[in-house]
Formats: structure tokens, sequence, C-alpha cells
């Protein structure tokens, strides 16, 4: 008996895609014996899909006698159109299968400025370098995107506690702790921090935007805590902007130590008080959840996690 569903209204596949499958084999090989053959069916089955997929168009595609079968004028023009969807139905295939094993295509990422603007760039042409079959486009926003609704590949969310529950993936890339940090020049101008209550005597420059003293909790490497209350000379919207006003000779300041990397390898900033530690954190990959991440994801990732981990 045939579903109402496909018969009432515009024709839909439904189950229909091995019927049409078998009438292409049937037209493409004369018989519906050679058919079953190549299908591995009986044909039985084979003519059983035949019918019912007439029934469905409600047209007659095959024209039978005792010896042989041949397609009709509908059924050969059905079979044109069919054998072109099926091709193109098995190249989206093909292509969705590669793109599990093999890392190509566009892999749309989003990254907070605080890495986007330093971090991100010249691991993105290193990675492109490795990888050159691989198009990446960079959406730096400090907006938590929604990876479905933006189409997004792979997000990088850092935090100093675990991520809340979220209908994604996340997989941690590296560990990273908040240290102090100056210009070699406003050292050399304004003298080294011995120990953290001499922070009270230099100028600080901090990346929070609330008013007043802005305390600092220190804790060196036999677990004493120090506070120092201080009262910020510069502040900045983000961690980049304030490493660039730190480099400038701005004074003294905290940064998570992957955003102060770059700064670190080309000397415009040095550790201060590099025995002491603020807080730790964790930068995280989200990608979409309940489904194996495509080759591009994956290879990026790993790329990620191994070139920040040292």
């Amino acid at each position: 008996m045939v579903d109402d569903s496909e018969t009432s209204g515009s024709f839909t596949l439904g189950g229909a895609l091995d019927d049409i499958r078998a009438f292409c084999a049937v037209v493409e090989f004369g018989s519906i014996s050679a058919a079953a053959r190549e299908l591995r069916e009986t044909k039985g089955g084979v003519s059983r899909r035949i019918s019912r997929l007439e029934s469905r168009l409600g047209a007659a595609l095959l024209a039978r006698t005792p010896r042989a079968v041949s397609a009709t004028e509908e059924g050969l023009l059905f079979h044109t159109k069919a054998r072109e969807a099926l091709g193109l139905l098995e190249d989206a295939t093909e292509g969705a299968r590669a793109s599990r094993s093999e890392p190509q295509g566009n892999l749309r990422v989003t990254a907070p400025v605080d890495m986007g603007i330093d971090l991100l760039p010249a691991l993105v042409v290193r990675f492109r370098a490795l990888h050159p079959q691989i198009r990446i486009e960079l959406l730096i926003t400090d907006t938590a995107l929604d990876l479905a609704a933006n189409r997004i590949d792979l997000a990088l969310r850092a935090s100093a506690d675990d991520l809340p529950d979220m209908n994604y993936r996340a997989s941690s890339i590296a560990d990273f702790r908040m240290r102090l940090y100056a210009s070699p020049s406003y050292l050399e101008a304004h003298g080294v921090p011995a120990v953290p209550s001499d922070l009270t005597h230099h100028s600080l420059a901090s990346c929070r935007e609330m008013e007043g003293p802005a305390p600092l909790v220190l804790t060196d490497p036999r677990g004493k805590r120090s506070e120092i209350s201080a009262r910020p000379d510069l502040r900045a919207s983000d961690y980049s902007s304030l490493a660039r006003l730190l480099a400038a000779g701005g004074g003294i300041g905290v940064l998570p130590s992957l955003i102060a990397r770059p700064f670190l390898d080309d000397q415009r900033l040095v550790p201060v008080l590099a025995d002491y530690a603020l807080s730790e954190g964790r930068l995280y990959a989200i990608t979409l959840s309940g489904l194996e991440a495509p080759a591009r994801v994956r290879v990026f990732r790993d790329f990620l996690r191994e070139a920040l981990a040292h």
C-alpha cells in the first residue's frame, strides 16, 4: 500500500532513493536480472522497487515483455534527470566523507579581540603554510557568537573557571597564567620591583573598566599571598590594547601569558616579579557537539594545541 503522503501533492523522495537507483540500473544494464546482480538484490526485489516508483510518479517507466524490458519515453526522460541528480548526490556524499578525513575547505574561526590582534595572525599564517588547501576566515569579536547560527567551525574562548554547560564541545587548548609585565625602557627608567609592595611606587596600567583602586593578589612560590591596592594610571578595554600600552612604556600591568607571548618574543615586554603568580586560566576550542569534527577543524585545533604548548 502506498503512503498517502507520497501520492498527494508533489512527489517527494521519501524512501524512493534506492528505487530510483534500481530503475537507473535496469535502464543501463538492459534487464531486471542484470540490474539485480549489480545491486546484489533479488529480481523480485528490483521489480517491486520499479513498481513502487511508477506508482509514486503515476507514470509507466518501463515497457515489459516476457523477453525484455525497455524504457518508455517517460522513463527515458526520467532516467536522464535522475542519473544527473544521483551523480550530484554521490559527489555531495563523497565531499562530506572527504571533509572528515581530508583537511580542506573553508574554516570559519572566531576569537576575542585579545587573541585576534596579536596572537592569532602569526599562527594562522604558519598553519596555512602547512595546509594551503584550507581557507580561513577570522571573526574577531568579544561577542560570544553562536556557532550554529553564524556557521562557525571553531571558537576560541578563555576562562579562569570551568566553562558553563553548552550545546557545544569544548576542548582544552592551552593553560595560561596572569603575570605582571612592563617594557624594558620603563624598568630602566623607574627601576625593577623586587617585592610586591614596590608596585605602589610605580605607574600601573589595567584592563579593568572599574574606577578606583584595583587590588592585586600575588602568590609567591611558597604560597604566601600579598595583596596590593593601587590606582591604575592607564586603563584599556582589552588585553591586547593593554599590552601595547605597556610596550610603549606605560607602566606595569597584568596580562595573560598567551597575550604577552608575542611581546616577549620580540623583547617589547619582560616579566615583572616573575616568581609571583596572580591567577590561572585555560583556553578552549569550542566546536559543534554531537558530530565528529571535520578534518580541517581537527588539524587546526591540534596545531593550536601544539603551537601554544611551547
